[in-house]
């Protein structure tokens, strides 16, 4: 299988296959759920290692991040900073600070593609694009949200396309 991987061919592909995508996704709704995590999760396994994040840091440039109140600790652990400092510089907080977000897209933490924070890096952010997840035509909305923006998630249905002989 050829990997795609560059952004502009890959947001440029998630236009024109918007309908097939979404007729891609009643498809796979309707079929066994524990054999297409199988199937997600074996491409998953073969098209991740050949894809060097790095050279594309696409997520870090448009997702906004959840953040929890122990992730903010460690952060500011990290920084050698104070708690409060971490909280106004990096962090968006909701009414009741019921949610945290990260308050900038592309994220502060992300300089040539890399992020400076890898090893304190946020759980949604070591999840992401979270293939090897179970439960995956639970999550197709998400998935096909972020087709255009991933070059992981793209090949992976990409290649469950073929090899479910979707469209032939």
């Amino acid at each position: 299988m050829k990997l795609i991987t560059q952004l502009d061919t890959i947001a440029l592909a998630a236009q024109e296959k918007e309908a097939e995508n979404q007729a891609f996704r009643a498809f796979l709704s309707s079929q066994e759920s524990a054999d297409i995590d199988a199937l997600v999760q074996e491409l998953d396994a073969t098209i991740t290692p050949q894809i060097d994040c790095t050279t594309c840091g696409n997520c870090c440039r448009s997702l906004m991040i959840n953040v929890t109140p122990d992730e903010v600790t460690r952060l500011a652990g990290h920084l050698n900073r104070p708690e409060a400092d971490v909280l106004e510089e990096y962090i968006e907080t909701g009414s009741n600070n019921s949610m945290m977000v990260i308050n900038a897209i592309p994220c502060h933490f992300l300089k040539n593609s890399c992020c400076t924070i890898y090893e304190q890096r946020f759980a949604e952010c070591r999840e992401f694009p979270g293939l090897h997840q179970p439960q995956f035509t639970r999550r197709l909305f998400a998935m096909l949200m972020h087709y255009g923006r991933c070059p992981i998630i793209y090949n992976v249905l990409e290649e469950m396309k073929v090899r479910l002989a979707f469209g032939a």
